[in-house]
């Protein structure tokens, strides 16, 4: 039985009925942040933020600019310290951990502006990915894991040899999730994939994002300030206003109408 969202002055909660409980008290998580506070300097930024990831689960992050889903993402790769609170990944504290060590773990990110490494080459670039890939017992050989990211994006095989720096936007972002991947990651963070991209390939990447929904080879967190795309997307929104978890829930609890009253307050 499903619970029912009810409006609680500035937030949503999501009611239960008496006797279920949560899904995610009966089953591993992939991610779960509790009470994670955060700062830049002596900027208080995120503030006691809480929320969880499931296996294979497509997860969209909103709220309007300067709110903190970007720096939620710092804070899960260990590029921002966590003053307190917990992040755990797949069952393990990674509160404190480095970043490098975090990657090794599987988790992967696409940052906001791709950071693609100019001067080299799209392949060079796309090996940066695959060496930081876990070796596994019955992994796919290296040639299959690229032609899985070739599949997906069939225009970098038209741009190996050509440096990430001379790339399109649309170009950079095909190749920033490509690396993702050839990381074998279990959660994938896309810091607002469709910034400053042309629609085609916005509907490459959601097409894309949706074969792996289907696949549940792992979870994603999505920041995503476009609803439309989003809601084509999500399983599970979590909205944020001045650094703090305002709503969260199932998108069939908390549908695309309660999260734009969020987006526009």
């Amino acid at each position: 039985m499903c619970g029912k969202s009810i409006w609680a002055g500035p937030r949503w909660r999501i009611e239960r009925p008496p006797g279920e409980r949560s899904l995610t008290t009966t089953m591993a998580l992939t991610l779960e942040l509790t009470n994670v506070n955060a700062y830049y300097g002596e900027s208080h930024i995120l503030r006691n933020v809480s929320f969880t990831v499931e296996p294979g689960e497509v997860v969209c992050l909103m709220g309007r600019n300067g709110v903190g889903k970007t720096t939620t993402l710092k804070t899960l790769t260990g590029l921002l310290p966590v003053r307190s609170g917990t992040i755990t990944f797949n069952g393990r504290d990674i509160t404190h951990e480095k970043t490098d060590r975090r990657a090794k773990s599987g988790l992967a990110y696409v940052p906001q502006g791709r950071e693609i490494i100019p001067h080299l080459t799209v392949r060079d670039n796309l090996l940066l990915g695959y060496w930081n890939r876990p070796v596994i017992s019955g992994d796919v050989t290296e040639q299959d894991a690229f032609d899985e990211v070739y599949h997906l994006f069939p225009k970098l095989t038209q741009i190996l040899n050509r440096p990430g720096g001379v790339l399109s936007g649309g170009e950079q972002q095909q190749l920033a999730i490509g690396r993702a991947i050839l990381s074998r990651p279990t959660l994938l963070l896309l810091d607002e994939p469709t910034e400053g991209i042309q629609p085609s390939i916005v509907d490459q990447i959601e097409d894309v994002i949706i074969g792996f929904k289907q696949s549940r080879r792992f979870a994603i967190l999505l920041v995503e300030q476009g609803l439309h795309f989003a809601a084509r997307l999500a399983e599970k929104y979590v909205v944020m206003a001045k650094g703090a978890v305002m709503a969260a829930g199932k998108s069939d609890q908390l549908n695309a109408d309660m999260v734009r009253q969020h987006l526009t307050v």
